[in-house]
């Protein structure tokens, strides 16, 4: 890749195959969860990430691009940790261990749609730059409901349980 265009196009792609994933890890993780608000947290944003999906096609046509993932090594080696904290982690550990890879999970996608949104208006894609721009202002939302799960109700329980 050579040119920010490339890069653009590239981790797009690289978001796409994320989200598509998260698509699949999103309700085994609300099965996992013990706690019933953190259980709806993922089912909502299990939701809110189909969503997301459609606005990337929007962005895609947008650049002149067929929607189209491309393996992520990123989400890859998250989901498969979760995997393992979900093999792992029981009880109330289990609903801390999960709040936890879902805020790591959480964080790289702000980082990603922060790149691209700001890569989107540097290349003159206004369309692209207002959807992106929609996603990320909604991983930050998720991102705020997991820190108000952790610190208000699942981080205390097993702090007192130690």
């Amino acid at each position: 890749m050579k040119t920010l265009s490339e890069i653009f196009k590239h981790t797009l792609k690289d978001i796409y195959y994320a989200e598509t994933a998260l698509t699949k890890a999103l309700p085994k993780m609300a099965t996992a969860a013990g706690n019933a608000d953190l259980k709806a947290a993922f089912t909502h944003h299990l939701d809110e990430t189909r969503g997301q999906i459609k606005m990337l096609d929007k962005v895609f046509a947008s650049v002149g691009e067929k929607a189209a993932g491309e393996k992520c090594d990123a989400i890859e080696g998250l989901l498969k940790e979760g995997e393992g904290l979900m093999k792992e982690a029981t009880g109330l550990a289990l609903d801390a261990a999960l709040i936890g890879i879902a805020q790591a999970v959480e964080h790289y996608e702000i980082a990603r749609y922060g790149t691209l949104r700001e890569w989107a208006k540097e290349l003159g894609h206004a369309e692209a730059h207002d959807l992106l721009s929609q996603i990320l202002d909604q991983e930050k939302a998720a991102n705020a409901t997991l820190t108000g799960l952790a610190v208000k109700t699942v981080n205390i329980a097993p702090a007192k349980a130690a």
